[in-house]
Parts: C-alpha cells; sequence; structure tokens
C-alpha cells in the first residue's frame, strides 16, 4: 500500500502494527507524520512516534530526533538535545547519526568546536558506508581542517565517496583537477568529473546535517 501511494490505508495499517509494538512501523508512522502522507503534516506526532521507536531501541529513530532538534520541527531549536540524540544514534550503530555527529563538532552546534572529534566521527561514519561521511573527510584534507593539507589523500576519500554514490564528491574531484590541487592541471578531465556532478549538488558546502 505505502509503496503504491495509497498512504491513507498505509498509514492506517502501519499505525495498527506500530501500536502492536512493531518497531519498524512506528518509523513508518513518525515518517508519514512528518511528511504528511495520508494524513496532515504532524512533527508533533512524528515526534510522538520516533520516541518510541527510539525507546525500542531503533538508531535510525534517535537520529530522525536529532533531525527535529537540529533543524527546530515541532520544537525549539536545540543542538544540546540533537547532538544528544545524534551520539545515542551512533552508539546504536547509525552510520547517519555518526555522520551528524561529526557536523556538529566541525560546527561548533551544540558543542565547542573541535576538528580531531569531528574527523574522528566522519571517519566512523565512513566504515559504516556513509558517503556524506567520506566526502566530508575530502573536504577536510583539502582545506587542512584538524588534518595537515593532503590533496592526494583529499582525492582518495572524494573518490571513495564515489564508489558508494555520493553526488557531490565528483564536482570536489573536478575542483582538484582543475586548479592542480595533487595532481596536474588537467582540465579535461576537471569536466569530465563536473559532468558528473548532479545539478542540485555542486559544491562541498553541501555536507551539513542529513
Amino acid at each position: 500500500m505505502y509503496h503504491a501511494k495509497n498512504y491513507s490505508n498505509a498509514l492506517r495499517a502501519f499505525r495498527e502494527a506500530a501500536e502492536a509494538g512493531n518497531v519498524e512501523a512506528m518509523m513508518y508512522v513518525g515518517t508519514m507524520q512528518a511528511s504528511g502522507q495520508g494524513t496532515p503534516a504532524s512533527p508533533a506526532q512524528a515526534m510522538v512516534w520516533f520516541t518510541k521507536a527510539a525507546n525500542a531501541g531503533d538508531g535510525q529513530a534517535m537520529c530522525n530526533l536529532g533531525i527535529l532538534h537540529y533543524r527546530g520541527v515541532g520544537v525549539p531549536k536545540r543542538y544540546d538535545l540533537a547532538l544528544r540524540w545524534f551520539r545515542d544514534g551512533a552508539a546504536a550503530g547509525n552510520s547517519q547519526a555518526m555522520f551528524n555527529t561529526g557536523v556538529l563538532f566541525r560546527d561548533g552546534l551544540g558543542v565547542p568546536a573541535d576538528l580531531t572529534a569531528a574527523m574522528t566521527w566522519f571517519l566512523k561514519a565512513a566504515a559504516g558506508e556513509n558517503s556524506l561521511a567520506m566526502n566530508s573527510i575530502g573536504v577536510m584534507y583539502q582545506k587542512g581542517q584538524g588534518v595537515p593539507v593532503d590533496y592526494r589523500e583529499a582525492m582518495r576519500w572524494y573518490k571513495k565517496a564515489v564508489e558508494f554514490g555520493n553526488e557531490t564528491a565528483p564536482y570536489n574531484i573536478g575542483v582538484l583537477y582543475e586548479r592542480g590541487l595533487g595532481v596536474p592541471v588537467d582540465r579535461a578531465e576537471a569536466h569530465r568529473w563536473y559532468s558528473k556532478a548532479v545539478a542540485s549538488a555542486q559544491s562541498d558546502d553541501q555536507d551539513g546535517v542529513q
């Protein structure tokens, strides 16, 4: 029903399963409440169901709660609470929560900025095959954030991010070739990588909380 976009019936079925204790169903209900699928959007109800799933140990639910606090959706914007939920999600093994924890340490949101801690969290997320973290590690090596500038290491991480489907990393690879950073200047190769970058993700600025 959900994949057929019969959202009203899907929500009804998920809610019944969620009320019977099914954690995956709790996540569906929370997501549908947040996005307004089959019901008017209700961040407050999304928070209720994500909290139920988080209390049952679901790492993605913990991450989602962190995102709501980070963005101030249905609750006041609180970076400290966002960080708490991201770290809980990370402890539960969720790589997205690990990445988001790194972002807050990098940007000094809810915690003093700590680039070394940010890199540590990005590396943990990358070990969980999180391509956003891989791209962010590349950015840190390219810019010398918490580590010495190392364009070759930046290239290695960008290419690894591409392997895992990251849409921003091709643009960053193009920049290295265009500017001759760690590689000889090669504008043809730069153009080849730029052409792979999707229109919606063309700069390393798009590496915030997800």
